[in-house]
């Protein structure tokens, strides 16, 4: 999804600037992520390094990246406006577009990836955005998609600096593509240590140690492309001991929710608990390493996020299977035609998919209230039918429907008893 993200705004620049197109078929660039997944994961097989890929883990990563693009699709084009209006109004210099450009460019798009990506692990409402890229206990290609868009927003305002000092926004475009590309194909276990190549490139072993949890490996390898920034500023390490991936104090939850926002909550608890404002102001601008570790597990009990992972059954799984593909499917679909969608389908669209995302995470967690999250989901999806239809008026009619065959046949109880793991 990170890649797609660049894909998707390089093609709102070109519809916008080189040709009128109807359709935007940057959108299969998603099926593209999905198919060199399942590469990876065959070679994996073959390997028979099968602690590469855990499901529940996987879905979870999926489902923030599926966030991430279709809540990305609302304001990609935005991206793109914001370079061009500070390039436009306050810009230092105008760089001319020469071959060299493109290779200072690139040079300057990772510097300040650096120091974005330093930053996003040394301030704590930086970290809250960011923390989720690092929640996954796998490193695999899955792992790219942990992008949330509150840290796309941020990671922009960085890439600010680029138009201001005078770099064109189409180039600045460009090159973010390229960036994003090249990161992604950094996350993977299958591509073992290249020689020389690391004394030059973020390579997947030097970015695999970035993803770890071990203390000799924290805080190393922010770098995206090149090392330099790295070995000039003391962060570089290279892979010896294999990595232990994920975060020093794993969360407990493969909640869609909780994962995207229980760092913020320990922020604003850590920021209840401060006395004085010292205290208040290191919990929103110090280091994560001076968070009370206390917090977090009181935060777990207090919303329920304190069960161990459930492992998947087969009984669920394929209902589970069946929800992605369409999500996956609907994401593509919406990508490709954006353009022919009005306020209200593009809103729809949205909602649905977000509450099946989290209906996603509730089947790992087997959630028991997921039963109502599913009949809210179905009013919904009868309601916006209806609305397109123009027969809106009739939405009662399925309401009173679902009501009754819930008083009749106990809906509740044959969901939990098909789809979750308990009977209730």
């Amino acid at each position: 999804m990170y890649l797609v993200y660049y894909l998707y705004v390089c093609g709102i620049y070109i519809k916008e600037n080189v040709i009128a197109m109807t359709v935007n078929y940057l959108a299969f660039a998603i099926p593209a992520f999905f198919i060199f997944v399942f590469i990876e994961y065959q070679i994996a097989q073959q390997r028979k390094q099968n602690n590469i890929y855990k499901y529940e883990s996987s879905i979870a990563n999926f489902s923030v990246g599926i966030a991430e693009r279709l809540l990305n699709l609302f304001m990609a084009a935005s991206f793109y406006q914001v370079y061009e209006w500070v390039y436009n109004h306050y810009a230092l210099f105008h760089i001319p577009n020469k071959w060299y450009i493109w290779l200072l460019l690139l040079l300057a798009t990772d510097f300040v990836w650096y120091w974005y990506h330093r930053l996003g692990h040394e301030i704590n409402f930086l970290w809250a955005a960011h923390i989720v890229h690092h929640q996954s206990e796998e490193f695999n290609f899955t792992t790219a998609a942990r992008i949330t868009t509150i840290q796309a927003i941020f990671r922009n305002i960085f890439w600010c600096v680029l138009p201001l000092i005078g770099f064109q926004p189409h180039m600045i475009i460009t090159i973010l593509l390229v960036h994003g590309a090249y990161s992604f194909f950094t996350h993977t276990q299958l591509i073992g240590k290249l020689g020389w190549l690391e004394n030059v490139l973020i390579t997947p072993s030097l970015h695999g140690v970035h993803h770890a949890s071990d203390e000799k490996y924290l805080d190393k390898n922010y770098g995206d492309v090149f090392v330099f920034w790295d070995k000039l500023f003391g962060t570089f390490q290279l892979e010896e001991e294999p990595p232990q991936y994920g975060l020093t104090h794993p969360i407990k939850s493969y909640s869609f929710l909780w994962q995207h926002f229980h760092y913020y909550l320990e922020i604003a608890e850590a920021y209840r608990r401060a006395n004085g404002r010292k205290a208040k102001w290191n919990a929103l601008f110090g280091s994560p390493t001076l968070m009370d570790q206390n917090i977090r597990p009181a935060l777990e009990i207090r919303y329920f996020q304190n069960k161990e992972k459930k492992q998947s059954g087969l009984k669920f799984k394929k209902y589970l299977n069946i929800q992605l593909i369409m999500v996956v499917i609907t994401l593509t679909a919406t990508t490709m035609f954006y353009s022919f969608l009005n306020t209200v389908d593009r809103w729809a669209i949205l909602i649905l998919v977000l509450i099946t995302l989290i209906n996603i995470g509730a089947l790992l967690e087997q959630r028991i209230w997921i039963y109502y999250l599913e009949a809210f989901r179905l009013i919904l999806l009868f309601a916006y039918l209806f609305y397109v239809l123009q027969i809106f008026k009739w939405v009662i009619f399925p309401i009173v429907l679902l009501v009754l065959l819930e008083r009749t046949y106990s809906l509740r109880k044959l969901y939990n008893k098909y789809i979750l793991s308990f009977k209730g």
